[in-house]
């Protein structure tokens, strides 16, 4: 069984070496390799997230680093950025935008691999400094391309996890900086926390 994860830094997580799907970074899909590869002899973990990417990003190299690596599983976790960047330097990718491409990525995965299994994760925000100068727009505008990652997995028939209640959740329990440094990017608790929502969606 091959396993792919897709994203953006969250998945990335300083894995360095993007000629390398092997290179998995120290962040959830770390985690998940460590307990996937310790129960199936036969399993492979990638990880091929990009810091800073985009939805559109991730289409324009998804043949190399999705279709040709021929998964079992692709995890795909997208839309924090196609928000942060147009907040930043207006290069964002708006909602309507990002569910065409997204929906382009899907229809290409399933052309090319038909029997795969896709699992969407949902973009989230929690408060923290690189969120609360401008809380209402970034969490209005995340929500909007959470809203259409879970359509399109209504769609496509995917598993969706829902990473907004996960952490909505979890800061019920301890404050928002146990689970993130700046609003976006999570601790080690958070990336635990993402695992562990995966797993549930997964049914392991």
């Amino acid at each position: 069984m091959r396993y792919l994860f897709q994203g953006d830094s969250i998945t990335d997580c300083g894995r360095g070496d993007y000629g390398n799907p092997y290179a998995i970074g120290c962040g959830y899909p770390r985690l998940l390799e460590a307990e996937l590869t310790a129960n199936d002899g036969t399993c492979e973990v990638l990880n091929c997230g990009i810091s800073g990417n985009r939805v559109v990003d991730l289409l324009a190299r998804w043949k190399r680093d999705c279709l040709n690596l021929k998964p079992d599983v692709i995890t795909i976790l997208i839309g924090v950025n196609d928000v942060w960047h147009e907040l930043g330097d207006r290069n964002g990718v708006d909602a309507p935008l990002f569910e065409e491409v997204y929906r382009i990525l899907l229809r290409e995965t399933f052309a090319a691999l038909p029997k795969v299994r896709v699992v969407l994760m949902g973009a989230y925000v929690i408060p923290g400094p690189a969120t609360d100068p401008e809380w209402e727009r970034f969490s209005g505008e995340v929500k909007a391309r959470r809203d259409v990652t879970r359509k399109l997995a209504e769609e496509f028939h995917l598993d969706y996890v829902d990473l907004q209640a996960a952490f909505d959740e979890a800061q019920k329990k301890f404050p928002a900086p146990r689970w993130s440094g700046d609003g976006v990017h999570p601790t080690a608790a958070g990336h635990e926390l993402i695992a562990q929502a995966w797993k549930k969606a997964m049914g392991i």
